[in-house]
């Protein structure tokens, strides 16, 4: 069939299997309008015929791919087939200009050829490194939701002086290697702001709500006029913490900006304002971009595709009179950038001034708010009509539509990456780790057509081996590993290739089982060790929860459940017990069953005698916290992104209450012996 042939061509599937038995096909309608979000008309058999014609010739013509990989000592296969005589010229990033693609040096270069018959090409050389960096050794640390970290100093919710606190003390006393925190990226402002960190306005900057206010060195000269907004801060700290009201991201930001606009009239100092120019140099393009979609959605709304017609187009010549007219406010978001990247800077130092081996952990997000400022600066690289989300499967029947339009991967190709690089680069600047969401979206995505049903997409493929080598180049400049969260569906050979790059991935206790034997709970030996072992993450039920059977509850109370109550609560107390009486056969439950807190030791113990490289220690499960950060499948049905750590009878717990937690404590003696060196164990 000639539009089978033409998707194949694109990257772009007729079918699916979302099991090893069942195949779907995808209908024609989807396949048309996809292939049309990659710029290709096949709306009639004639343009079909048409495009199919120029993608072949294209194919039977072109010397170099837009972008070649040479990982490690392998010869680029892109090389292999070239005609004998083609002469290779590279130019390095270096400087250096070379007449072989071979031992060349990491990086990424342009590579010229020229054939016999005189046809040149030139294409982007990606030179990477076999695989990413490994943690330095094996270790335990905090999973967590920096929001919902609140201290007797945070306005309202957890911030980045906040992160560093916790980086220090628990380095310190209980020698954890890391902490993994959700995606900081800046958000669209809306009213209200979206709270959600995984539907961000831009990945490549992160947001300034995280900002500690106090830290800022030029708020000293400015305490007296911050008075009163220090104690609206209280008055909104102490409704979280005391009074039981959810986070207010908004009132936060509210707050801040408005400290941030006074701190703002305090000129910076010699080396400050040389800092700050070095920061803008190095930023370049993209913050620039970044700066004005800020300033430009103060004036117009933050709905891009609702702005003058010219002002949609951040290349325009009226983009760039505003952008001058508003050059005061773009400054201004420019300064919140680099206030957030100096405080990024400072808590990942504080953590590896702690003995952390890894230190920060960031998160990526699987892609941008439609509406955003990434989706408005590299309109030329998203495929617009789309949305990224999931496909019907076992766990969701309608399937799933995230609201992410996806990247081109014909369009990254053909620029080398770069938006992928740059995106890398600056999300590693201050990690020691990198988490990438839904992992397997670097190797393909499904498309939703704007407008339909999950159920009416398909996959769209990506070329796996240049995102990986991309991944791995910047990884190994940046010195920081990489965990890919790869949980649920998975092509077959995914997981293989992520291991063999060293990409850690996931393990969530409750889904290893021996599915293809037993189906009882896999033993501790048995698990990968190129993993984060945990027992739960902030989509799926806190340990305590899981334990009671709360989460199942909840799910009820807010209609979610899709079978009788009764069956839900048989099951989940028959997985529950199962895991707890092996636990118990391994010795791991002293404490005996129905002892809560003995219980949630125990599932850690277990995790501790995995051989997994990293162990995640969820920041909630430490204190007995029942409750969700996210519920997926609801809306405003339940306070997702907006809950504060809290205790087992849900008493919100602020970080110094944390600190001297003796539940805590006992939880984190567990880890001493195993993952401490002697001198670092807490007494």
């Amino acid at each position: 069939m000639a539009l089978a042939r033409l998707a194949e061509l694109h990257g772009v599937a007729t079918s699916y299997a979302p099991s090893g038995d069942v195949t779907v096909q995808v209908p024609d309608a989807t396949v048309v309008a996809v292939l049309a979000a990659l710029g290709v008309d096949a709306s009639t058999p004639a343009a079909i015929r048409a495009a199919l014609d120029r993608a072949q010739q294209a194919a039977s013509g072109r010397l170099l791919p837009p972008t070649v990989v040479v990982r490690g000592a392998a010869e680029p296969e892109a090389l292999r087939g070239l005609p004998e005589g083609t002469v290779l010229r590279v130019e390095t990033e270096q400087g250096a200009t070379l007449s072989r693609a071979a031992g060349l040096p990491l990086g990424v270069h342009r590579l010229q050829a020229r054939a016999p018959d005189g046809r040149t090409a030139t294409a982007t050389l990606v030179v990477a490194p076999e695989g990413v960096p490994q943690p330095p050794a094996r270790s335990h640390g905090f999973l967590v939701q920096l929001y919902s970290l609140l201290s007797a100093r945070s306005w309202g919710m957890g911030d980045l002086g906040d992160l560093a606190e916790l980086a220090a003390w628990s380095g310190r006393v209980h020698a954890t290697g890391f902490v993994q925190v959700n995606p900081l990226h800046a958000a669209v402002p809306g009213d209200p702001t979206d709270p959600s960190p995984y539907r961000p306005s831009s990945r490549r900057f992160p947001d300034p709500v995280h900002l500690r206010i106090e830290a800022i060195e030029e708020y000293a000269y400015l305490t007296a006029d911050l008075a009163p907004l220090l104690e609206q801060a209280a008055v909104l700290r102490a409704s979280v913490l005391e009074e039981d009201a959810l986070i207010d991201r908004d009132a936060v930001w509210a707050l801040k900006r408005e400290a941030l606009e006074l701190i703002r009239g305090v000129p910076l100092g010699p080396g400050r304002r040389a800092a700050y120019a070095d920061f803008l140099a190095e930023q370049g393009q993209p913050l620039d971009d970044h700066a004005t979609w800020c300033a430009l959605a103060e004036v117009h709304g933050p709905n891009w595709h609702t702005w003058p017609a010219a002002l949609r187009d951040p290349r325009s010549a009226q983009t760039a009179r505003a952008r001058s007219e508003l050059a005061e406010r773009v400054d201004f978001h420019s300064w919140l950038a680099w206030l957030t990247d100096t405080q990024l800077a400072a808590a990942q130092q504080t953590a590896r001034d702690a003995g952390m081996g890894i230190g920060l952990v960031h998160d990526l997000a699987v892609g941008v708010h439609p509406d955003g400022s990434d989706a408005w600066a590299q309109q030329d690289a998203v495929a617009a009509g789309m949305s990224v989300g999931a496909p019907p499967d076992a766990f969701n029947a309608r399937g799933q539509d995230w609201g992410l339009p996806p990247w081109r991967p014909d369009v990254l190709a053909a620029g080398g990456y770069a938006p992928f690089r740059d995106l890398l680069r600056g999300l590693l600047r201050h990690a020691g780790a990198l988490r990438i969401d839904h992992v397997m979206g670097l190797f393909r995505l499904w498309w939703i057509p704007q407008g339909g049903p999950p159920t009416a997409g398909t996959y769209v493929r990506y070329d796996a081996e240049a995102m990986l080598a991309v991944l791995a180049l910047e990884a190994h400049l940046a010195g920081a590993a990489v965990i890919g969260e790869d949980l649920g569906t998975v092509e077959p050979g995914v997981r293989e290739t992520l291991s063999e790059r060293g990409i850690l991935g996931t393990s969530v206790l409750w889904f290893e089982r021996d599915w293809t034997g037993t189906g009882r709970p896999l033993p501790p030996k048995q698990w990968r060790t190129g993993c984060v072992a945990t027992a739960t993450t902030h989509d799926l039920p806190s340990t305590a929860a899981r334990l009671t059977g709360e989460h199942v509850a909840l799910r009820h109370r807010l209609g979610l459940l899709t079978r009788p109550l009764a069956q839900e609560q048989t099951e989940d107390k028959a997985e529950v017990a199962d895991w707890l009486a092996y636990l118990t056969r391994l010795r791991m439950l002293p404490e005996g069953a129905g002892d809560e807190e003995g219980e949630i030791r125990a599932v850690y113990r277990f995790l501790l005698r995995t051989p997994a490289r990293m162990i995640g220690i969820w920041l909630p499960d430490a204190v007995g916290d029942r409750r969700p950060q996210n519920l997926p499948g609801t809306w405003d049905q339940y306070p997702n992104w907006r809950l504060p750590v809290a205790d087992a009878t849900g008493r919100p717990v602020t970080l110094e209450e944390l600190a001297t937690s003796p539940r805590l404590h006992r939880l984190l003696s567990e880890f001493a012996p195993r993952t401490a060196p002697p001198d670092a164990r807490p007494s």
